[in-house]
């Protein structure tokens, strides 16, 4: 049976008739400022190579009149976020032409004009470029195949937040307490009541801001900073000069189980609360729409889930810095969470569900992205093995394969040396053996 032909996919509209209808059609003004002023070279703002971006985390306290304006920056951030989007998306649909970033920050000055939208003039031009290149960021994951094409944003499902750059607040550092000092934000008279719970490098201003509020109605800003972190002195094996090597084997058992036989339990946070949580969800539903009374009950909801995250949080930092210090070689499965975590469909839905609800709750994707860049920092071997080599039904002793095993079993006998294992050791033990191999193959 033949294939039907492929229909041709539809050419996009370039040179003076793209021009045309960005102009003419879609609002978007021409470059003439551009045009006038005298080229200047611009200032490499590189990293360092020997360097890296840091991100310091603190919470602060907006008084009123900050909180006001905050409210007004992340809503016309989103505003913003969602024309573009728009602007974008009819662009091509309809007329076939490619809008890129620059385009649509010229379409910005346009909607600022507009006297319907003054508004847009109460926030910092800087901020409102940054949510359109967010949303490039996003339009670029797309198009690699790396994410959905990009939705619209929505109050209260979407992340309250806006991004400073440099020309979008003032940096003055404490000369008594280095590190620390005073920030203000573009379109604010008094700085931020900072609680600085750890100073910053001393004598670096930030790269950038990052405001954000959570669903507990708790405000945070992120500083991003250029530091150089020392790598720390090699790890070895107590009495040799071999680096100290580790597997690390994921599960919901136990969270993580090393080739030695340590484990860490897994906390199961989101079936430690259920039960509340559960009443929470249905005080909410009994409330009336648009009430206050309904507003407090999601509020306490937040709370309780921003105490969850933070728990979470909290552990995976200090498991993962622990794991990083002690060990030189660290080796891990090279999972996919969002295959292992796909819808349930027909029979045995409820379990499957239920199994994914715990794999999301032990958050295996946040214990590798903390290994990882915590490794390059540190001068540390993270190894990846393939996610279909059989660490679990292999003997770690005799290396025969065994029959597949449901996630029930704990504990299995091999058939060829007789050897009885743990199920998550054995796979730490091959996991290790086979990360050594690869790096010593690499």
């Amino acid at each position: 049976m033949e294939k039907a032909p492929e229909k041709p996919k539809p050419e996009a509209v370039r040179g003076e008739e793209a021009e045309r209808i960005k102009r003419e059609v879609l609002g978007i003004g021409d470059r003439r400022k551009h045009h006038a002023r005298k080229a200047t070279r611009l200032q490499s703002h590189a990293k360092d190579p020997e360097s890296h971006h840091r991100l310091y985390r603190f919470r602060f306290y907006p008084t009123e009149e900050q909180a006001e304006q905050l409210e007004r920056t992340f809503g016309a951030c989103r505003w913003v976020y969602n024309e573009g989007l728009a602007l974008r998306s009819e662009a091509w649909e309809r007329h076939r032409v490619n809008v890129g970033f620059a385009e649509t920050c010229r379409a910005l000055t346009g909607w600022k004009r507009a006297e319907e939208r003054a508004w847009l003039k109460d926030v910092s031009s800087t901020v409102l470029q940054q949510s359109l290149r967010h949303l490039d960021q996003a339009f670029g994951r797309f198009f690699k195949g790396r994410a959905k094409y990009p939705r619209r944003k929505k109050k209260g499902r979407s992340r309250d937040s806006a991004t400073y750059v440099r020309t979008g607040f003032k940096w003055v550092e404490d000369p008594e307490r280095p590190g620390t000092g005073l920030i203000t934000l573009a379109k604010q008279s008094e700085p931020l009541d900072i609680r600085w719970s750890r100073a910053l490098p001393a004598g670096v201003v930030p790269v950038r801001l990052s405001v954000t509020r959570d669903r507990a109605g708790r405000y945070f800003v992120s500083t991003l900073v250029e530091e150089r972190i020392a790598p720390l002195p090699a790890a070895f094996v107590p009495g040799t000069r071999e680096p100290k090597a580790v597997g690390l084997d994921v599960g919901l058992a136990s969270l993580v189980t090393l080739d030695d036989g340590t484990k860490f339990d897994h906390p199961r946070l989101l079936k430690r609360y259920a039960e509340k949580l559960a009443r929470l969800q249905r005080e909410l539903h009994r409330k009336v729409k648009g009430s206050r009374n309904r507003e407090k009950v999601k509020e306490k909801i937040g709370r309780l889930y921003a105490l969850i995250r933070d728990v979470r949080r909290d552990m995976l930092d200090q498991l993962t810095t622990r794991l990083v210090r002690e060990n030189q070689v660290l080796v891990v499965e090279d999972l996919s969470v969002a295959t292992l975590t796909r819808a349930a469909r027909g029979k045995g839905r409820r379990r499957k569900a239920k199994l994914n609800q715990a794999i999301l709750d032990a958050s295996w994707g946040e214990l590798v992205r903390l290994l990882r860049y915590k490794c390059e920092w540190y001068g540390r071997e993270l190894v990846f093995v393939d996610r279909f080599f059989p660490s679990t039904r292999r003997c770690s002793a005799c290396h025969a394969l065994g029959p597949k095993m449901d996630v029930s079993v704990r504990e299995w006998t091999c058939a060829e040396c007789g050897a009885t294992h743990d199920r998550d050791v054995n796979a730490a033990v091959n996991l290790r053996d086979e990360g050594l191999r690869l790096l010593a193959a690499a």
